[in-house]
Formats: C-alpha cells, structure tokens, sequence
C-alpha cells in the first residue's frame, strides 16, 4: 500500500461555496448522486466536509435548509493529504478518526476527493 492516495482519488470534484444554502447542496448531492461533498472558501481551501449523516442530523433537528448556509453545517477540519501520501497512511487517518472522507490537495488547492468506497473498488478490481 506505497501507491500515492491520488491513484485512488476523484479527480472531477463537485464541491459546495460557503454561502451556499443547505437546500442548494442536498440539490447538488441529489444530481450528482453522491453522498458527501467539501465545502470550500473562495480561494478553493477546504473548510469542512457535508456529509448525508450531517443531512440527516440536521434534518432531524428540523432546521430551515432554506436559511441555513453551508459553513454552518459542515464538519470542519476533515482530513487534508498532499497527492503523494502512501494509500495506507491515508487508510489509517481515516480508521483512526473514524471518517469515510479524505480531501486531496496540491499546494493547499483542492485537487480531488477520496471517500472509503475509493478503497472497496480497489479490492474489487
């Protein structure tokens, strides 16, 4: 497990603005049928993650999706890799903080994503 985490990661990344609303990013996961998406400062800096947990929860909380901005919502701090850190490194982050979501980045910009389904197809392939 030496490969680099970018031979696994998502290089087309659909990623949500601060100021986006909760409604306009369950629209955006709902097109692009996925389930998590960063969430990202102008300049392309990861801030947080929303997850469907992080949906779920807020929907249970019977918040306004209407009124309520991304960057109230997300999970901050998700775990950030440069491009060439090991795949199993990368693995054991995710284990150890108990996260399905890992950031990857070039020079501090957003360069792809790589979510534990990215480790199942590869033991499938």
């Amino acid at each position: 497990m030496s490969r680099p985490i970018s031979s696994l990661m998502q290089r087309k990344v659909r990623c949500a603005n601060l100021d986006d609303t909760v409604e306009e990013v369950e629209k955006s996961l709902v097109d692009s049928r996925m389930t998590w998406m960063p969430v990202v400062e102008s300049d392309g800096t990861a801030l947080g993650v929303i997850s469907a947990a992080d949906l779920l929860r807020f929907h249970a909380d019977h918040k306004d999706a209407s009124t309520t901005h991304a960057w109230q919502l997300c999970t901050y701090r998700p775990i950030v890799v440069p491009s060439d850190a090991p795949i199993g490194e990368v693995a054991r982050q995710m284990v150890d903080r108990g996260v399905h979501h890992v950031v990857v980045v070039d020079d501090e910009r957003l360069s792809g994503v790589v979510s534990s389904l990215d480790f199942v197809r590869t033991f499938i392939e």
